[in-house]
């Protein structure tokens, strides 16, 4: 079956920098596939190639087996690309629904039924459903730049879900958030249909094991093994890479697992 997304000898060079160095990836209907690895492996550089962000030097992008190599991001979203970034890109001065509205109005109403008013009608239930199922039900009227840092990254994924993606790019979807609303980040990307498969970087192992099925592991931007949670775990070279630099990641709460085996740091 063609998968959903494929990278294929993906390159991408900084001068004498080599960011990613003829990378594959697939990405499976329906998966939940995590790109795991030390700080500088190239992670976050090859989602902004698959987002459409960076143009990479070499290789090919391919989407249900359409090559969208040379689309820029606005391209991909139409096709059905979703991103969060790093830090919450929303909108603060416009409200939490206003922010998800505006995400949801190019997909808010299907062609041949269009009417006055209609779509600004669709994509306000479509971002009140989509806060509600985020738990920001309550503060739909708050402008985003007032919210909590948890609350702006469920909102970036609430805009995120509004253009209905087929695949959703998230880049340390659980960085700032408590040991709570990481739980709840987790539950509610089980909860996704598999309409939606999802591609994150994540240094929070205990969300990645959780939740993906797939994982596949950079370092010095290329691919050193992919497999299931278990396999990753016992991987060799997963162990290399880990242990020549990944940094640990402790929660304000407490500790929390770093390293492929699940063992926690000893800060």
């Amino acid at each position: 079956m063609t998968p959903l997304l494929h990278a294929l000898g993906v390159t991408v060079r900084y001068g004498a920098l080599t960011a990613l160095d003829n990378v594959d990836l697939r990405v499976e209907h329906g998966q939940r596939h995590a790109l795991i690895g030390p700080n500088g492996a190239g992670k976050t550089t090859l989602l902004d190639v698959l987002g459409g962000a960076t143009r990479a030097g070499g290789g090919r992008v391919l989407l249900a087996g359409r090559d969208v190599t040379r689309l820029g991001p606005a391209a991909r979203a139409r096709r059905g690309v979703g991103r969060i970034h790093q830090r919450p890109a929303v909108w603060s001065t416009l409200t939490a629904t206003e922010n998800v509205v505006v995400a949801a109005l190019p997909n808010a109403v299907r062609p041949g039924r269009w009417r006055p008013g209609a779509r600004r009608c669709a994509a306000e239930r479509t971002a009140g459903a989509w806060l509600e199922r985020m738990g920001l039900g309550d503060v739909g009227a708050v402008p985003a730049g007032r919210l909590a840092h948890g609350q702006r990254r469920q909102l970036e994924i609430a805009m995120a879900l509004a253009g209905r993606p087929r695949l959703l790019l998230l880049d340390e979807p659980a960085a700032g958030l408590s040991v709570v609303e990481v739980a709840r980040l987790v539950e509610f990307l089980r909860a996704l249909p598999r309409a939606v498969a999802v591609l994150l970087v994540e240094h929070r192992l205990d969300l990645v094991y959780a939740l993906c099925d797939q994982v596949s592991v950079l370092r010095d931007g290329r691919t050193v093994a992919t497999g299931t949670p278990a396999e990753i775990r016992a991987s060799g070279p997963v162990r290399q890479a880990y242990a020549e630099g990944v940094s640990l990641c402790c929660a304000r709460s407490g500790c929390v697992p770093a390293t492929p085996t699940g063992s926690c740091c000893t800060r």
